[in-house]
């Protein structure tokens, strides 16, 4: 696979590419997106070939999950992850965003507080608001060997005083890419179960580790928690298949399952697309290899990066990482705000990047970009970011028109 090779996405309809106007608010067809986590690489060539044959069948009915899905996911997760999954946890929706959402109104009621691990990504607040719950935030502590650590003495006091019925976890965590060791999570699952809360893991970004890293899923740590746990999964971050829609919300309580499968009834949401039940199924059946080679590449632009940054962007301090194909960076040295720091990224660098204030407070002075794409993009970027200087103690640099 050629990683390297340039693919124009423009007028596809892309929201990374074609609608960036719509977010940064003026013409931006020069602009370079760093923005949306989705990857500029085709995908695997099976997947491809799997849809283009069911397309050539051309009737499109309504459609369900045959058994070599569920074969595939169970295997996928058994040989990548050393995970059992039983075929009965599997509720399939159309993403994993919607699913969290319908899981919100199904687990608490209006008022009620859902706790997130800030920085967070944005749609657990757009879902928890919107849906009329209150967002409690438990700010991440940034570590400097490991990135960041989860404040287990200020979730307590959370979970004491504010007796929120649910938590969203991410892990591998987005924006900062920390991926959750075993006993972070048990230490985790103690609190849960000591104060009653049920634990909406999003591992969407399981797949996508960085070499000598592995993946723990709250599934990992057995039985006892399975009453109070549940995994949300999909192909689609991990092979490049977002616009095909389909997720797995790993479900082991019975209760809890049924109860999920009676608000997917309520919804209307009992048949799937066969488009993206043949991408996903073809994904993991055969799509190991393909991935094997994406992550040396995804390794190679982040260390490269980083090396770039070192050397040439003394403003910017990367956050370390174990997963995902994201840059956390921290830009706070520049000494502006975050409206001043997203026009200096547009006028001066020439890049769309995620602003880190759309990731709460706790991303306030950061900005997140986006590895998944040819070395000749981060090369555009590193040189537009070497544009901006900033006033240090001992060299000055021709930033102050943006202060």
């Amino acid at each position: 696979m050629d990683f390297n090779k340039i693919i124009d996405r423009h007028n596809t309809g892309s929201l990374k590419w074609d609608f960036m106007a719509r977010y940064f608010g003026k013409e931006t067809n020069e602009l370079l997106p760093m923005w949306v986590s989705d990857f500029d690489f085709v995908c695997p060539d099976a997947v491809q070939q799997a849809l283009a044959q069911r397309i050539e069948h051309g009737i499109f009915g309504y459609s369900e999950r045959p058994q070599t899905y569920y074969d595939s996911l169970i295997s996928w997760f058994a040989t990548r992850h050393q995970l059992d999954l039983k075929q009965e946890w599997v509720c399939s929706i159309e993403g994993v965003v919607p699913g969290l959402s319908l899981l919100v109104q199904m687990l608490s009621h209006p008022g009620e507080g859902v706790v997130v691990q800030g920085p967070y990504y944005g749609s657990f607040s757009k879902i928890i608001s919107l849906n009329g719950r209150r967002l409690l935030e438990n700010p991440l502590h940034e570590d400097p060997k490991t990135g960041y650590k989860m404040d287990l003495i200020h979730l307590e006091r959370l979970f004491r005083t504010e007796r929120p019925p649910l938590m969203i976890l991410c892990n591998p965590h987005n924006p900062t890419g920390r991926c959750w060791s075993a006993q972070e999570l048990e230490q985790l699952l103690l609190l849960c179960e000591a104060y009653d809360v049920t634990v909406l893991s999003d591992e969407i970004w399981a797949d996508l580790l960085l070499p000598g890293e592995s993946f723990t899923s709250v599934l990992h740590l057995g039985e006892r928690w399975h009453s109070r746990v549940i995994s949300a999964t999909s192909a689609s971050k991990t092979f490049g298949l977002s616009t095909l829609r389909i997720a797995n919300f790993l479900i082991p309580s019975q209760a809890l399952r049924e109860q999920f499968l009676r608000r997917l009834d309520a919804h209307g949401l009992d048949v799937f697309n066969a488009l993206s039940i043949e991408a996903s199924t073809a994904a993991w059946r055969h799509g190991a290899a393909w991935l094997d080679e994406l992550l040396g590449y995804l390794a190679d632009n982040r260390q490269w990066f980083i090396k770039q940054v070192d050397e040439y962007l003394p403003w910017a301090r990367i956050v370390p990482a174990q997963g995902t194909y994201l840059l956390w960076i921290d830009c706070k040295a520049l000494g502006l705000d975050d409206e001043q720091l997203k026009w200096v990224m547009v006028d001066v660098a020439g890049i769309a990047p995620s602003m880190g204030n759309s990731f709460g407070q706790a991303g306030n002075g950061f900005i997140r970009l986006n590895l998944g794409c040819p070395r000749a993009y981060l090369e555009k970027a590193l040189e537009g970011m070497k544009r901006i200087a900033f006033k240090s103690a001992n060299n000055v640099h021709p930033i102050s028109e943006f202060k």
